[in-house]
Protein backbone atom coordinates (compact mmCIF):
# COMPACT_ATOMS: atom_id res chain seq x y z
CA UNK A 1 0.00 0.00 0.00
CA UNK A 2 1.44 3.35 -1.03
CA UNK A 3 1.07 6.83 0.34
CA UNK A 4 -2.24 8.70 0.22
CA UNK A 5 -1.89 11.94 -1.74
CA UNK A 6 -4.15 14.95 -1.97
CA UNK A 7 -4.89 16.49 -5.33
CA UNK A 8 -2.98 19.60 -4.24
CA UNK A 9 0.15 17.50 -3.58
CA UNK A 10 -0.14 15.77 -6.94
CA UNK A 11 -0.75 19.10 -8.72
CA UNK A 12 2.59 20.44 -7.51
CA UNK A 13 4.42 17.74 -9.47
CA UNK A 14 3.59 18.78 -13.02
CA UNK A 15 6.94 19.14 -14.78
CA UNK A 16 9.72 17.05 -16.29
CA UNK A 17 11.59 16.82 -12.98
CA UNK A 18 8.64 15.21 -11.19
CA UNK A 19 5.39 14.24 -12.91
CA UNK A 20 2.51 12.61 -11.02
CA UNK A 21 -0.75 11.46 -12.60
CA UNK A 22 -4.05 10.37 -11.04
CA UNK A 23 -5.73 7.51 -12.90
CA UNK A 24 -8.56 5.43 -11.44
CA UNK A 25 -7.91 6.76 -7.94
CA UNK A 26 -4.25 5.77 -7.99
CA UNK A 27 -1.19 8.03 -8.21
CA UNK A 28 1.56 7.23 -10.68
CA UNK A 29 5.01 8.80 -10.88
CA UNK A 30 5.58 8.83 -14.64
CA UNK A 31 8.71 11.01 -14.58
CA UNK A 32 10.94 8.21 -15.90
CA UNK A 33 8.36 7.33 -18.56
CA UNK A 34 8.06 10.82 -20.06
CA UNK A 35 10.72 10.21 -22.73
CA UNK A 36 9.40 6.74 -23.59
CA UNK A 37 5.69 7.55 -23.84
CA UNK A 38 4.52 6.84 -27.41
CA UNK A 39 2.31 9.95 -27.42
CA UNK A 40 5.12 12.19 -26.22
CA UNK A 41 5.77 13.83 -22.87
CA UNK A 42 3.42 16.76 -23.55
CA UNK A 43 0.44 14.39 -23.41
CA UNK A 44 1.38 13.28 -19.91
CA UNK A 45 2.27 16.77 -18.70
CA UNK A 46 -1.06 18.15 -19.90
CA UNK A 47 -2.91 15.59 -17.76
CA UNK A 48 -1.32 16.64 -14.47
CA UNK A 49 -3.19 18.48 -11.72
CA UNK A 50 -6.48 16.69 -12.31
CA UNK A 51 -8.02 13.25 -12.44
CA UNK A 52 -6.57 11.97 -15.72
CA UNK A 53 -8.78 8.87 -15.86
CA UNK A 54 -10.91 10.17 -18.74
CA UNK A 55 -7.83 11.23 -20.70
CA UNK A 56 -6.32 7.80 -20.17
CA UNK A 57 -9.46 5.87 -21.15
CA UNK A 58 -10.27 8.05 -24.18
CA UNK A 59 -7.02 7.01 -25.83
CA UNK A 60 -7.83 3.32 -25.53
CA UNK A 61 -4.62 1.96 -24.04
CA UNK A 62 -3.79 -1.70 -24.59
CA UNK A 63 -3.70 -4.26 -21.80
CA UNK A 64 0.10 -4.30 -21.98
CA UNK A 65 0.15 -0.51 -21.50
CA UNK A 66 -2.07 -0.92 -18.45
CA UNK A 67 0.28 -3.60 -17.10
CA UNK A 68 3.26 -1.23 -17.45
CA UNK A 69 1.48 1.24 -15.15
CA UNK A 70 2.04 -1.01 -12.13
CA UNK A 71 5.74 -0.17 -12.02
CA UNK A 72 4.96 3.55 -11.75
CA UNK A 73 2.38 3.22 -8.94
CA UNK A 74 3.33 5.30 -5.87
CA UNK A 75 0.08 5.61 -3.91
CA UNK A 76 -3.58 6.45 -3.83
CA UNK A 77 -5.46 9.72 -4.13
CA UNK A 78 -7.65 11.09 -1.35
CA UNK A 79 -10.89 11.21 -3.34
CA UNK A 80 -12.28 13.91 -1.06
CA UNK A 81 -9.73 16.34 -2.54
CA UNK A 82 -10.90 15.82 -6.13
CA UNK A 83 -13.64 18.28 -7.16
CA UNK A 84 -16.88 16.54 -8.13
CA UNK A 85 -17.41 18.61 -11.26
CA UNK A 86 -15.10 21.09 -12.87
CA UNK A 87 -16.71 24.00 -14.69
CA UNK A 88 -15.22 24.36 -18.16
CA UNK A 89 -14.53 27.92 -19.22
CA UNK A 90 -13.46 28.27 -22.84
CA UNK A 91 -10.52 30.58 -23.49
CA UNK A 92 -11.39 34.08 -24.64
CA UNK A 93 -10.58 34.54 -28.28
CA UNK A 94 -10.85 37.64 -30.40
CA UNK A 95 -13.56 37.78 -33.04
CA UNK A 96 -12.24 36.35 -36.29
CA UNK A 97 -13.74 37.32 -39.62
CA UNK A 98 -12.38 34.95 -42.24
CA UNK A 99 -13.53 37.09 -45.17
CA UNK A 100 -11.32 40.03 -44.19
CA UNK A 101 -8.00 38.21 -44.00
CA UNK A 102 -5.24 38.08 -46.59
CA UNK A 103 -5.74 34.30 -46.72
CA UNK A 104 -9.23 34.88 -48.12
CA UNK A 105 -7.83 37.15 -50.86
CA UNK A 106 -5.23 34.53 -51.76
CA UNK A 107 -7.90 31.84 -52.04
CA UNK A 108 -10.04 34.05 -54.29
CA UNK A 109 -7.02 34.79 -56.51
CA UNK A 110 -6.16 31.08 -56.70
CA UNK A 111 -9.61 30.53 -58.15
CA UNK A 112 -9.85 33.59 -60.40
CA UNK A 113 -6.37 33.62 -62.01
CA UNK A 114 -6.71 30.18 -63.66
CA UNK A 115 -10.22 31.10 -64.84
CA UNK A 116 -8.92 34.33 -66.41
CA UNK A 117 -6.07 32.46 -68.11
CA UNK A 118 -8.52 29.87 -69.42
CA UNK A 119 -10.83 32.62 -70.68
CA UNK A 120 -8.00 34.42 -72.47
CA UNK A 121 -6.83 31.14 -74.06
CA UNK A 122 -10.35 30.33 -75.29
CA UNK A 123 -10.73 33.90 -76.56
CA UNK A 124 -7.44 33.76 -78.47
CA UNK A 125 -8.34 30.37 -79.92
CA UNK A 126 -11.79 31.63 -80.97
CA UNK A 127 -10.37 34.85 -82.45
CA UNK A 128 -7.56 33.13 -84.40
CA UNK A 129 -9.93 30.44 -85.73
CA UNK A 130 -12.52 32.92 -86.97
CA UNK A 131 -9.87 35.18 -88.55
CA UNK A 132 -8.38 32.36 -90.61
Amino acid sequence: MGKVYTLAEVSQHNNREKCLLVIHGKVYDVTKFLEDHPGGDDVLLSSTGKDATNDFEDVGHSSSAKAVMDEFYVGDIDTATIPAKVQYTPPKQPYYNQDKTSQFIIKVLQLLVPLVILGVAVGIRFYTKSAA
